[in-house]
């Protein structure tokens, strides 16, 4: 094989993970999302999941869970597909996070997170806040392979456990409100 089809064959995942992101604008910017924060501001942390700002800007306590997806998809995707490489599993994990990013930000989803969960206010991601939680889960795929099983394991538990305690919400909790909402939890988490 010439060095050049060696390079480019390297690349060819990573060039796949442009494509997939670039779609993802697409297919969000179709969906009416906008650009920045309505409010025309960019602020790199808004810690309040009750403001108009939760998802409107760089960071929030949510893109944690965005890293946990990306230990999850780690994890779940080195188990499916062992021979494949850690480029090609990181290109299915950008994959997985920006189909969920764009249906996160569907008319239905938005309204079911506003009834099943403590979103009540919830509008959605700016495209900005969905490009981050995309880093945010190749950061965590890339955390996943460096901390290996055993501590992913631990920091996965320390994140849910921490974001349980200061926003009364997690990635577990997300999920279980998100599919079987509990009138218990929910009235636990409205506390803030």
């Amino acid at each position: 094989m010439s060095t050049l089809r060696k390079t480019f064959v390297a690349w060819l995942p990573y060039l796949a993970i442009a494509g997939v992101v670039a779609g993802m604008l697409v297919q969000l910017r179709n969906q009416g999302r906008v650009w920045l924060c309505a409010c025309g501001q960019m602020k790199m942390w808004a810690g309040d999941i009750w403001s108009s700002h939760n998802s409107q800007h760089v960071f929030d306590p949510y893109s944690f869970t965005h890293i946990l997806h990306g230990v999850v998809f780690f994890w779940v995707l080195v188990w499916l597909f062992k021979p494949y490489s850690y480029a090609w599993r990181l290109t299915l994990a950008i994959l997985l996070e920006s189909i969920w990013e764009v249906a996160e930000n569907t008319p239905f989803i938005i309204q079911r997170y506003r009834e099943a969960t403590i979103g009540l206010g919830y509008e959605g991601d700016s495209i900005l806040n969905s490009i981050s939680d995309v880093l945010c889960c190749a950061a965590g795929f890339a955390l996943a392979r460096y901390l290996g099983w055993h501590l992913s394991i631990v920091f996965f538990v320390l994140i849910e456990v921490l974001l349980a305690i200061t926003v009364r919400d997690n990635l577990s909790l997300n999920v279980l409100m998100l599919l079987c909402p509990i009138d218990a939890v929910k009235q636990w988490q409205m506390v803030h």
